[in-house]
């Protein structure tokens, strides 16, 4: 009777130690949006600590009450999502009576350089390359133009379906935002199933589910796409209307890299326009480089 009783002791530690965690972090330490309305609770609450771990709120409810064992993979999530120091990590994993083994990261993605080759060559076509997770690796002048200047979005949020769903400019250059924000969405999910335990999609896909409630509802559809070949039409500020087919190259060193070109038929109204967005954006970038005075 006494082992029963004592035995749910470093699980009740552990609930409380989650707890206390939480309630040191605001919305914003964890990149979520603040609202005007009273909290009842310091803190996060329980359900955002689960949406941002990509794990159910009653599972979570349960880690805390010392009703239920958690996986690694779920402890490796909650420590990041926590923002626990190493020590706290260790004392996490100690909590649970598992061992603390540092998940293995991959190294970071850099452009490969005959992908940049392409792009450096690419004047009046606009192309990006994306890696894991939707990952803006690089760009050209005329890509930043057509959709955003990607130098100024700080390089950890550097990431397409993230842009797609933050940056509320999206919505209004992209003729069907549901749609293409829907393709997105699908060819994450496509990325969880090849790299389910990898930490920055499992925390992209908890950000995004709670700023977003269409990025949630899709989500949970679990519907998939590989990222091949399709048309969108956008409406540019610039130039105004443009329809434009987009192709993707792999690249055989590395298949986590993805050249992605926007075309349009020659002689087409699109085709004309890109080339006055081309013109358009030398334009500024020759007035940013002038002198003043």
């Amino acid at each position: 009777m006494l082992r029963s009783m004592t035995s749910n002791v470093p699980l009740n530690e552990l609930g409380e130690f989650l707890k206390r965690r939480r309630a040191e972090l605001s919305p914003r330490t964890v990149g979520l949006p603040e609202t005007n309305a009273p909290r009842r609770v310091a803190g996060l609450r329980r359900e955002e600590v689960a949406q941002l771990a990509s794990i159910s709120t009653d599972y979570y409810t349960r880690l805390e009450q010392g009703r239920m064992q958690a996986s690694t993979p779920v402890l490796d999530v909650l420590a990041r999502v926590l923002h626990l120091d190493d020590d706290q990590r260790a004392y996490l994993f100690q909590l649970a009576g598992k061992t603390a083994v540092r998940t293995r990261r991959r190294s970071r993605q850099r452009v490969q350089p005959q992908l940049q080759r392409v792009l450096d060559d690419l004047t009046a076509t606009p192309a990006i390359v994306q890696g894991r997770r939707g990952d803006i690796l690089a760009w050209n002048a005329l890509a930043a133009a057509l959709v955003t200047d990607f130098s100024r979005i700080p390089e950890k949020h550097r990431n397409y379906p993230r842009i797609q769903f933050t940056d509320p400019a999206m919505r209004t250059l992209y003729a069907d935002w549901e749609a293409s924000a829907q393709i997105s969405v699908a060819q994450l999910r496509m990325e969880a199933a090849k790299y389910p335990d990898d930490p920055r999609l499992i925390e992209l896909v908890g950000e995004l589910s709670m700023r977003d409630k269409q990025f949630a509802e899709w989500w949970g559809e679990h519907r998939v796409a590989a990222r091949t070949v399709g048309t969108k039409t956008l409406n540019h500020p610039v130039v105004g209307e443009l329809v434009l087919d987009w192709d993707t190259l792999t690249a055989n060193t590395d298949p986590d890299q993805h050249l992605t070109v926007w075309t349009a038929a020659p002689g087409s109204p699109t085709h004309d326009r890109l080339r006055i967005l081309a013109s358009w954006a030398a334009d500024q970038k020759l007035s940013a480089s002038e002198p003043i005075g």
